[in-house]
């Protein structure tokens, strides 16, 4: 069997990060990378092989098995758009979008044509994941608490808002993610915005975000966002249920119950390499473990974008679920100027 033949739009630092867990995959070869920074794509394929491509069309011409879309938040949209019309599997790097609209219609397309779709949400490979979803089996979760504590990255488009969506949308999104895996659906959310930007050029979005989550099942939660730092301090989350205390993050799983505390390692970089084999394995039809195709990473969207809306208004915002959830990627109803979700009264 031939190699499967990757191309890659973008070519910034997580382009680059699938560029080389890619080389190392025998069964994978880069066709290419297309940037509007073309000496990035030249460098990049000089390093991992391939050609630098002028455009997303001239990429797509060259006939890739697979495409992964890696690009700022604020260029979602149009690169889909033309994926999806050629036929071709798709990997996006998370957020899909800056906005509900763009993620909505990108997501209907996805349906009519019944494209094969990952989104790079690797938490969810991390094998202490499971580990807490067995644990959580027989156990209702009461509360959970989320957090990303951490700094500014050194990306001109990251602090201003409709670029980046802020830092629940950008960085957060990947313990929303989470916390629905775990918890399940979020019914509603109530958050506040110090309205304060982090003294860096341009930035226009809030330094800290709390929100408390209320759950379909009845849980709580809470989540921490704040970007004042200087280091990464924590992005995790804590998840408590009767007699069960879990603390879960990118680097391993603390459980503490009626037998004592212990702690179970982990290995963040073998999720990443785990979310792109998935990948490529389901294209060349050996495997079938996507985990969070668009449809799934759309629902993350939803909330990550609904505790923002919040934040900026101060006001409760409930979100769709069950049936009605997925109606709105049906229809890809557009969104109003509340971000598509419901803004409480």
């Amino acid at each position: 069997m031939r190699s499967c033949r990757v191309a890659l739009v973008g070519a910034g630092g997580v382009a680059r990060r699938h560029a080389r867990l890619l080389s190392g995959f025998e069964d994978v070869e880069l066709l290419g990378v297309t940037d509007v920074a073309r000496d990035a794509a030249a460098e990049l394929t000089g390093t991992y092989g391939g050609r630098p491509f002028t455009d997303i069309d001239e990429l797509l011409a060259a006939g890739p098995d697979a495409v992964y879309v890696c690009v700022p938040p604020f260029a979602h949209g149009p690169v889909e758009e033309a994926v999806i019309a050629a036929g071709v599997p798709m990997f996006v790097e998370k957020p899909v979008a800056v906005d509900l609209d763009t993620a909505e219609r990108v997501a209907a397309l996805v349906q009519e044509k019944g494209l094969l779709t990952a989104v790079g949400h690797h938490w969810r490979y991390l094998h202490v994941v499971e580990q807490a979803r067995q644990l959580l089996a027989d156990r209702p979760v009461r509360m959970v608490n989320g957090a990303w504590l951490d700094t500014v990255p050194p990306v001109a488009w990251w602090p201003v808002r409709e670029r980046s969506g802020g830092p629940v949308v950008e960085q957060a999104a990947h313990v929303l993610d989470l916390v629905r895996a775990l918890v399940g659906e979020v019914v509603e959310v109530t958050a506040y915005g110090d309205g304060v930007p982090p003294p860096v050029d341009g930035a226009d979005i809030d330094s800290v975000t709390a929100a408390t989550l209320r759950f379909a099942s009845g849980a709580v939660g809470t989540l921490a966002a704040a970007c004042v730092l200087t280091w990464k301090h924590r992005a995790g989350l804590e998840i408590l249920a009767d007699g069960l205390a879990l603390s879960l993050a990118e680097d391993g799983l603390l459980v503490r119950d009626a037998d004592g505390q212990r702690r179970v390692g982990s290995d963040p970089d073998g999720a990443r390499v785990a979310v792109d084999r998935a990948f490529i394995d389901a294209v060349t039809g050996v495997g079938d473990d996507v985990r969070v195709p668009y449809a799934e990473a759309l629902r993350t969207q939803r909330l990550a974008l609904a505790v923002a809306e919040s934040a900026r208004t101060g006001r409760s915002v409930a979100l769709p679920t069950g049936p009605a959830a997925t109606r709105q990627v049906t229809a890809a109803v557009p969104a109003a100027v509340t971000g598509g979700v419901t803004v409480d009264a």
